[in-house]
């Protein structure tokens, strides 16, 4: 199964990543999962806003640094112009992601991934973050821990696009 060979991207520097030229970006796979209330989350229903997409686990440590930078770009840049959703990748699913959201305040919306969905975005290492524009088109990938004011100078050139 593909979840158990992922491995945290543990002791490597913070990722930085260009902004893809509007016409050099390609769409999103596909999501539709489930969150821990049973309501469909569908990537479609995001259009209009920049999207924040992080593949996390409970067990992987930059996934951990994340989540604070992750919850105050919510906060700063509002929910009419941006989002943010986590998938989470752990085997345990909601038993074990359920605790871990509520201790660490997570006020984001979080969904279960699988092998399908790791799949159809490449994830090999974690945490890995999208960063789609209001077309649903990836304008952005993070392959590892990301560095957080590249990340956000990122999502200000996203808002910030007509």
């Amino acid at each position: 199964m593909l979840l158990f060979a992922i491995a945290p991207a543990a002791g490597q520097p913070p990722v930085r990543a260009a902004l893809q030229a509007p016409r050099d970006r390609s769409p999103a796979p596909e999501l539709v999962r489930k969150d821990s209330a049973g309501k469909a989350l569908n990537l479609r229903k995001y259009r209009g806003k920049a999207l924040l997409l992080n593949f996390w686990a409970t067990w992987c440590h930059g996934c951990k640094e994340e989540i604070p930078w992750f919850r105050e770009f919510g906060r700063a840049f509002g929910a009419k112009k941006f989002a943010v959703v986590g998938v989470s990748l752990d085997e345990g699913g909601w038993s074990v992601v359920g605790p871990f959201l509520s201790s660490a305040k997570v006020p984001y919306r979080i969904v279960l991934g699988d092998e399908p969905a790791a799949k159809s975005y490449g994830i090999e290492t974690m945490p890995d973050t999208f960063l789609l524009d209001r077309q649903g088109r990836i304008a952005v990938v993070y392959r590892g821990l990301v560095d957080r004011e590249d990340i956000e100078a990122n999502i200000r050139r996203l808002i910030a696009e007509r």
